[in-house]
């Protein structure tokens, strides 16, 4: 019989937020009791941020070199294979809650009045979307405003939501609709939730507002002494740069802190539901995130820029079918890119040629692959301030191709390459990354590394068919010296 499919992200969700992950402060006991029911991927990476970027590497199984998707806004090229789609294949009808973050492709696209040529929020093909909860949240406004609230701003609905009952809050309101959709479900069914907390604003629901003290908050990473320009710029940017106040920093992430909490707390009623289903031993369980949360590590917020902290994220899959797994807590570098290759094995699927991750299928069998990669790979663009500024002549400007850096993450070091050719290399001995490397015994060899990294992952979806002896799908007839 073929399982259900629950996909669920977490925006914005960092790794080490989690009470299994050894979080001195926040308690997630039911996305504990999913880890020890399942497996949890300790060093577990998005690709990109922010959330379009990181979503198309999540959905598609490709690098941002590969997919392209470099900004909110930035389309998706319909070529690419996606999750929803494998879904399809396997004989499903895969349904979301939330959003997804997708540019239509507008070659795809005739009427140039089609509202999806403006707008990056829009449905990964090949899923229906039965609550939209976009940036303007219109169901979830509307609910709010038949109970009574004066509410018009969808952003400030959510800066506000302390000030409302939990059974109000917008993570309350998607998962009721989703449990409701649920009931009325009769065999195997593919679903997405994409839950938007615990991103920003960095305000909890009701008592999960209070739940943390700020007085017992951790602190964050601090500043480094020495900081790329690119640092330097995104601490003065009214968007990623932190609170100056050390009070006011600890108020903001005892709300994180309060809206993880909450979301813990609802993934606790769906489990709850499959139980009550009968359904918790067929639901293959996928959680993560489209990225990180600098949760002021080094005087930043939001996601953004070369620190882990916006893109270590978290990682947590049950498939019921490999109890053997059960429990296990992968230490080995894990991606996003690696989701869709793991879904495809779930489901009896070819992996498709474009993905650039692999299954994590033997991690959940309990085993340990022979061969695994050693480092975790993620890349940021900020082409879209060019774009914005108008100040570069497209396309043929390659000023736009030098905003952007890709990161090497091993286990002792961190290697930065820039696009205009800049680079850092960061001493993870030090967990605050305030410890650069200049030594070229220890920088050569990552900068190459990250070089062959590039070169193979190359967009390989025609490279290996030779329309000759034969043509597509045979080997091709020996070479003759």
């Amino acid at each position: 019989m073929r399982p259900n499919v629950l996909l669920i992200t977490l925006d914005q969700f960092r790794a080490d937020s989690l009470g299994c992950a050894g979080h001195p402060l926040v308690r997630t006991p039911n996305l504990d009791a999913l880890a020890a029911a399942g497996v949890r991927f300790a060093r577990h990476y998005a690709q990109a941020a922010p959330c379009a970027p990181g979503r198309a590497a999540l959905y598609t199984g490709t690098y941002q070199m590969n997919n392209r998707v470099v900004a909110n806004g930035t389309p998706l090229d319909h070529r690419f294979d996606n999750v929803a789609r494998v879904g399809v294949r396997a004989g499903y009808h895969p349904v979301m809650f939330g959003y997804t973050d997708v540019g239509a492709d507008p070659r795809q696209i005739t009427d140039p009045d089609d509202p999806r040529l403006s707008t990056y929020e829009g449905v990964l093909p090949g899923f229906e979307e039965l609550l939209n909860l976009d940036e303007h949240h219109r169901p979830w406004m509307a609910y709010l405003r038949d109970l009574g609230y004066d509410v018009d701003d969808p952003m400030e609905a959510l800066a506000t939501e302390h000030t409302r009952p939990v059974e109000h809050s917008v993570t309350t309101f998607l998962t009721d609709r989703f449990l409701g959709w649920l009931g009325e479900q009769e065999g195997p069914w593919f679903a997405h939730t994409s839950f938007i907390r615990p991103h920003p604003p960095y305000d909890a629901a009701g008592e999960y507002s209070t739940m943390y003290s700020p007085d017992d908050c951790p602190p964050p990473l601090p500043v480094p002494a020495e900081r790329h320009y690119v640092h330097e710029a995104m601490l003065t940017h009214p968007a990623t740069a932190a609170p100056a106040e050390p009070a006011d920093q600890a108020r903001l992430r005892a709300q994180y802190w309060g809206m993880i909490s909450e979301v813990d707390f609802h993934l606790g009623r769906i489990w709850q539901a499959l139980r009550d289903r009968g359904e918790w031993d067929d639901t293959v369980v996928i959680i993560t995130a489209d990225h990180g949360e600098q949760l002021c590590d080094q005087g930043l917020v939001q996601k953004a820029g070369f620190y882990e902290s916006s893109y270590h994220i978290i990682g947590l899959v049950r498939d019921p079918r490999h109890p053997q797994g059960f429990g296990t807590v992968v230490t080995r570098f894990t991606e996003n890119v690696d989701i869709m290759p793991t879904l495809c094995e779930a489901l009896g699927q070819p992996i498709p040629v474009q993905c650039d991750g692999v299954p994590l299928t033997p991690f959940l069998r309990g085993e340990q692959p022979t061969r695994w990669r050693d480092a975790a790979h993620y890349e940021w663009d900020w082409r879209d301030v060019l774009i914005g500024l108008g100040t570069y002549d497209w396309p043929w400007d390659r000023r736009l191709e030098r905003a952007n850096l890709a990161v090497l993450r091993t286990e002792r070091h961190a290697y930065v390459q820039f696009g205009d050719g800049d680079w850092r290399c960061f001493d993870l001995a030090d967990p605050t990354w305030g410890t650069q490397v200049i030594d070229p015994a220890v920088v050569l060899p990552l900068a190459q590394q990250m070089l062959a990294w590039r070169a193979q992952h190359l967009d390989r979806q025609l490279t290996g068919m030779l329309l000759r002896g034969g043509g597509i799908g045979r080997r091709p007839d020996p070479v003759v010296a």
